[in-house]
């Protein structure tokens, strides 16, 4: 299965309309960092080896709205960080719902049953929470024992009380695609998750654990044999098509490193998420003046083994509305 129906018309009309005024570089999807820190010490994520006097700042509320108001992304996704340590989280996430954006809240679940009070549900907001693997492989992934279990209780909670949750799991090059398959089914078959998103592990510099991240070959190995038999259309999976063709190698794709953006407390990070190469004081400034030629894989040596979501998604997403056969290909799987 493909995006949600009501996303995807969103998307539609949003793509639509660049189209006709003409832009070829727009945002789809913010990724907004209003923290750094976090409550725990993932291997594969480097964000809490900033320095201590970043870690201690949380970004306003008006300079977080503000900076998705600016790129004019009809999404957002907000990370950090864990987001639910941000002690104004729920005003922001207000704000952007009241301006009729549509909101993912990204989070390991620890801090959600403390802090659910603060939310309500809606149409456009959905709880995004990270599990890394079945209880074993979450655990050793989030570096904490009995993680695994909270998050599950959290998602559950959140779903007795009438919200969207979704999920994100990042597989890495220890997993099998027999360990895709079980935590896939778990999440779409027990826990009954709303939707799924996944991501191959790609090589955050500053991330602890830089030794088992996929590469190209080894990404398109483990989702072809993951998806074998008819399984992805199973899975209530938060991806269009052609970017599920693309991770297990059916077809290849450029990156779109601008199509989802990065706001962090240091600005806009250049060029993408994943990679740092200074930051942009304004939305304007990013577009205009980064060099954006110099990246991809075959281009920026950095790029070669990544498949991420976050620059490939937005490729997938503009080739599915661009082809009528791909258009019509996703509103069947949805």
């Amino acid at each position: 299965m493909a995006m949600p129906l009501r996303q995807s018309i969103r998307l539609g009309a949003f793509l639509a309309k660049q189209k006709l005024l003409r832009k070829d570089k727009y945002a789809i999807l913010v990724e907004l960092e209003p923290l750094f820190a976090c409550n725990l010490k993932c291997g594969g994520c480097g964000k809490i080896q900033q320095p201590a006097h970043l870690l201690k700042q949380r970004m306003p509320v008006q300079q977080a709205v503000g900076a998705v108001e600016e790129s004019g992304a009809p999404m957002v996704s907000i990370a950090g960080g864990e987001p639910l340590m941000h002690p104004q989280i729920h005003e922001i996430t207000r704000i952007l719902l009241e301006r009729n954006k549509i909101v993912f809240l990204c989070t390991n679940a620890l801090l959600l049953p403390k802090h659910i009070h603060k939310f309500k549900p809606h149409r456009n907001f959905t709880w995004m929470v990270h599990i890394d693997g079945l209880a074993e492989k979450h655990d050793a992934s989030v570096r904490k024992e009995g993680g695994f279990q909270a998050a599950v209780d959290a998602i559950q909670l959140a779903k007795s009380k009438g919200f969207k949750v979704m999920t994100n799991t990042t597989f890495f090059n220890t997993d099998t695609p027999q360990d895709v398959i079980d935590v896939l089914d778990y999440l779409n078959d027990v826990v009954k998750v709303d939707n799924m998103q996944l991501s191959p592990g790609y090589a955050y510099e500053k991330a602890p654990d830089q030794e088992h991240f996929l590469g190209v070959q080894q990404t398109r190995e483990l989702f072809a044999k993951a998806f074998a038999d008819g399984r992805r259309k199973k899975w209530r999976l938060n991806h269009s098509p052609v970017f599920l063709d693309f991770i297990e190698g059916k077809r290849d794709l450029e990156c779109t490193p601008w199509g989802i953006p990065s706001y962090s407390l240091l600005g806009w990070q250049r060029p993408c998420y994943l990679l740092d190469d200074g930051y942009a004081k304004t939305w304007r400034e990013l577009i205009e003046e980064t060099e954006w030629d110099k990246f991809g894989r075959g281009k920026d040596p950095r790029c070669a083994n990544c498949m991420a979501h976050c620059g490939y998604e937005p490729t997938a997403v503009i080739a599915t509305t661009s082809s009528l056969k791909e258009t019509i290909r996703a509103a069947v799987s949805v």
